[in-house]
Parts: C-alpha cells; structure tokens; sequence
C-alpha cells in the first residue's frame, strides 16, 4: 500500500536510486527489487559503475560461441590450494617449501588457452549487457540475473587461473634477491602482479602464460624495491627498537641511586654519624671524597700505608664506619616517627 502511493519522482524514490540498483519488471513487487538481496544489489551497482576490460577474440561472435566454449570444451582440474595457507604462517625464506610437489596442477598449452577463453567470454557478456543497461540504469530482472551470472563466472575462471599458478609467485620470489623487502611483502606484491596478468594475458599469441606472468611478476618485484629505496632516501634514518622501549624505569633508579649517594656523601663530610678522624680518612680515601673535589679512590693497601696499617685492617675500619653512616640513616635521614605529644609517655618507678 506504502509503495503505490510513492511518486516515480519523490524524493524517497530519486533517494533510492542514488543508494542503489533496482530492478525493473512487470509488477510493483520486482520493481521495487524484491527478487535481488542486498547484496546482489551492491553487486550490481559495482559492476554498473565502471565498464568491463576484456581480452576480444573473433570466437566470441560466431553463432554457437557459448556452446563451444563451455559445452563443448575439455573440463579442466581445479587445483588444491591447501598447501599454499600454512605456507603464509611461516614466510621466513631460509623455511620455505619444496613447491614442486605441492598440490599444483600444470596445464598445457591448449589447456590454458581454453581456460582464458572461457574467462574472457564471461567478461564479454558482461561489457555488452552493460551499454544495454546504461550508468545508474535500471535493468530488468532477466538483464540483472543475467549480469550477475557471467560476473560470477569471469570470477571463478579468474580465481582458478590465479590458484593454478599460485606456484609461479614462490619461485620469483625465491629467485629475487632482496634482502631489505620483507618476503612477506614480496609474496603479495607478486599474488597482486599475478593477478593483473590473468586480466590482460592474450591467449590467442601462442604464449605459455607462465612465460608472461613471470615477467611480469619479476616487474613488479622491482617497483616494490625502487619504492623501498625511494622511501629510505627520503627517511634515511634506521629503525631503532631501543627507542620503542621506554626508559622511565631506569631514569628513576637512576635518578634515586644518585640522590642516595649525595645523602652519603653530605653526611661523611658533616661528619653526622660522629667518625673518628680515622675512620673519615679511611672513608675519604677509599670512596675518593673531598670537601672542595672528588678524587680517585685507593686501595686497601694504598690506604693502609697512608695511616700506617695493614689492609685488613684498613677494611675493619671501613666496615665500622659505614656501619655507623647505615645506622644514621636509619634513624634520621630516612626518618623513624617520633612519638606525638598526645601520645602515652612510658610510666617511671621510684
């Protein structure tokens, strides 16, 4: 009841043919595009938005074309791709695989020749429905279904060519020295360079695609280290994993170990913790501590000849002393409570 009562021309309508494509049909019910999911939808508006590039061939415009090159070709093996995904988890070179006893299946001239006919011919179908169409048409239901089939076709041989010489991608790639590209950006440098071969291979010049493709992989193999060399010239600066890692735990140990040591210090030359004079002499000497500079710290034995002991002596004293800085510090720089005036005072006897 709603939909009779939109104009051809509403905003709610002009509105939806902007958001999508709908399809055009002999009732209200295809025409406002229930036959299509959402996604079909999309799909089409995708497809509608840019014209279809394919590779022409004289076969496509005999009489019986689809027949012969579908019905009447060879039915190719589709190849197993399961050793190619374990293959991304570990894409170290020195780990890479043999390849030559993967699941891969190598076609033949003829083979491949019916392959990318087959390709082409589904992207053919799709550039002649689209001028039928027009940009932002709407096209009917047998011109939608249509569409979406030979789209979905040209995708599959696309993928089955691609999965076939999955193979071809590995061996440039091992071949290719490049120590500073990561081989996992290789790999998909080389799976996209693959890709657009399949898209503009010409079978009809007698060429074994693995020839074209391999060229054109090694290509692309060599932008991607000119760019990484375009990238470092104008970023020479290396990456430095130590400043990725903060040192703030280590400016505060620092920073505490500096203030304890002037703690020290300031309390051996106030003499706070009451040194003997020769227990200060041993204590400047040793640790190299002055009233007006810092200077080179004795030995033992350096020590010992100075005050006219023996070094083990001379350790005795040095052990006494600090014993008394340690226990100065106890008491007062790190700073015992001192008892409050409300607090109880201990009870004295008579």
């Amino acid at each position: 009841m709603l939909q009779t009562m939109i104009g051809t021309n509403s905003p709610l309508e002009r509105l939806r043919q902007r958001r999508g494509v709908f399809v055009r049909g002999s009732s209200n019910r295809a025409r406002s595009g229930v036959g299509l999911s959402a996604g079909d939808e999309r799909l089409l508006q995708r497809i509608l938005s840019q014209p279809m590039d394919f590779i022409d061939s004289k076969e496509f415009y005999e009489p019986d074309a689809e027949f012969r090159i579908y019905d009447d070709a060879p039915v190719i093996q589709k190849p197993d791709v399961a050793w190619y995904r374990p293959l991304m988890d570990d894409l170290a070179p020195s780990r890479q695989p043999n390849t030559k006893n993967a699941g891969t299946v190598l076609l033949t001239g003829e083979q491949e020749r019916v392959l990318f006919l087959q390709y082409n011919y589904a992207r053919f179908r799709v550039a002649q429905l689209q001028p039928q169409i027009g940009p932002g048409g709407r096209p009917t239901d047998e011109q939608a279904q249509e569409l979406l089939r030979w789209y979905r076709t040209a995708v599959t041989y696309r993928e089955q060519i691609a999965e076939t010489n999955l193979a071809l991608v590995l061996a440039m790639a091992k071949r290719t020295r490049m120590s500073e590209v990561d081989f996992a950006d290789l790999v998909s440098e080389g799976n996209m360079a693959l890709l657009r071969s399949v898209d503009k291979f010409d079978c009809s010049r007698g060429f074994k695609f693995s020839t074209y493709a391999c060229r054109a992989i090694l290509k692309a193999f060599s932008r991607q280290g000119m760019k990484l060399s375009k990238y470092r010239q104008r970023f020479p600066t290396d990456f430095d994993p130590a400043l990725e890692k903060s040192n703030h735990l280590e400016n505060v140990r620092r920073t505490h170990e500096e203030e304890c040591a002037e703690e020290v210090k300031h309390i051996v030359l106030n003499n706070d913790a009451e040194l003997t004079q020769v227990e200060q002499t041993v204590i400047h000497h040793r640790f190299g501590l002055g009233a007006k500079k810092e200077t080179e710290p004795l030995t033992l034995e350096q020590v010992g000849q100075i005050i006219g002991v023996t070094k083990e002596r001379v350790r005795q004293i040095q052990n006494k002393a600090l014993e008394k800085i340690r226990v100065y510090l106890e008491e007062n720089a790190i700073g015992s409570p001192e008892p409050s005036e409300d607090a109880p005072q201990p009870v004295t006897q008579n």
